[in-house]
């Protein structure tokens, strides 16, 4: 699955690259915003454990198109009102129907933004710094210790927060390397799918989070389904719980969120 997702990437980072050569001439690379981008990870630290990053997701490999009818926009404004934290943009196209522009799309609430995307060059991360992101996605299993300590490196260097995501114990133990907790590895994602079966199990989850130190933010990502589900993830100590296929399939994603929140706080 992800090497599906690798190669679907190669095309736009060979487009970026010859961007970057082309300088300061006309259609080069755009150039990062100096903006004040609101933190991802402290916004979860105040709301959480348990706080929301919903996510907006047209399509997915496994369920096909989702919900294109409910607009960015309208995603927006419909999360925040719910009670999100932060919001989850999927930005890649050709197995999510994802668009760059969303990021833009999503900023009328002022909440933080995580660009979900296949990241695995440093122009990538140049590229989210031209929006208005606070926070891009790195999946530790596509990028090697010294791919993924680059990207980190790219991260601070333009302003944005990293979410390492993590699919098992090998992967933590990999985000564990000292070359990489150097290099600034601070929110940790735990994504409860399995890429073979593509089923979930949130016992990941909660095997997982007895290795979270104190200085570091946590995300719990896919399977929750219930209320239920997102109280387990909280009382283990989740600062963050993302999610988007369980809200995107509802005809609206923000009254769901909003009574699933509800009926999660009186867990």
């Amino acid at each position: 699955m992800l090497e599906k997702f690798r190669q679907a990437k190669q095309a736009e980072i060979e487009a970026l690259q010859k961007l970057a050569a082309a300088g300061r001439a006309a259609g080069a690379l755009p150039e990062p915003l100096s903006i004040a981008r609101p933190s991802l990870g402290q916004a979860l630290r105040d709301r959480g454990p348990g706080a929301v990053i919903a996510e907006y997701k047209r399509a997915s490999p496994s369920k096909g198109l989702i919900n294109a009818g409910w607009l960015p926009e309208q995603a927006a404004s419909g999360y925040a009102k719910a009670g999100a934290a932060a919001l989850s943009v999927l930005t890649e196209q050709t197995y999510f129907q994802g668009r760059l522009e969303y990021l833009d799309a999503m900023t009328g609430p002022g909440l933080p933004l995580l660009r979900k995307d296949f990241l695995l060059h440093p122009l990538q991360v140049r590229q989210s710094a031209a929006t208005p992101a606070s926070a891009v996605l790195l999946i530790a299993r596509m990028l090697t210790l010294d791919e993924l300590a680059t990207m980190l490196a790219a991260c601070a260097e333009f302003g944005l927060e990293a979410v390492v995501e993590v699919f098992d114990r090998a992967d933590l133990d990999r985000v564990r390397h000292a070359e990489v907790r150097h290099a600034g590895a601070r929110i940790i994602q735990v994504n409860n799918r399995d890429l073979d079966t593509l089923t979930t199990n949130l016992g990941l989850s909660l095997e997982l989070i007895s290795r979270k130190s104190a200085s570091e933010v946590w995300i719990s990502a896919s399977g929750m389904q219930t209320a239920r589900d997102m109280a387990r993830m909280r009382d283990a100590g989740f600062d963050g719980l993302l999610m988007g296929a369980r809200l995107m399939q509802e005809p609206d994603p923000g009254a769901a969120l909003a009574g699933l929140l509800e009926e999660m706080r009186g867990a």
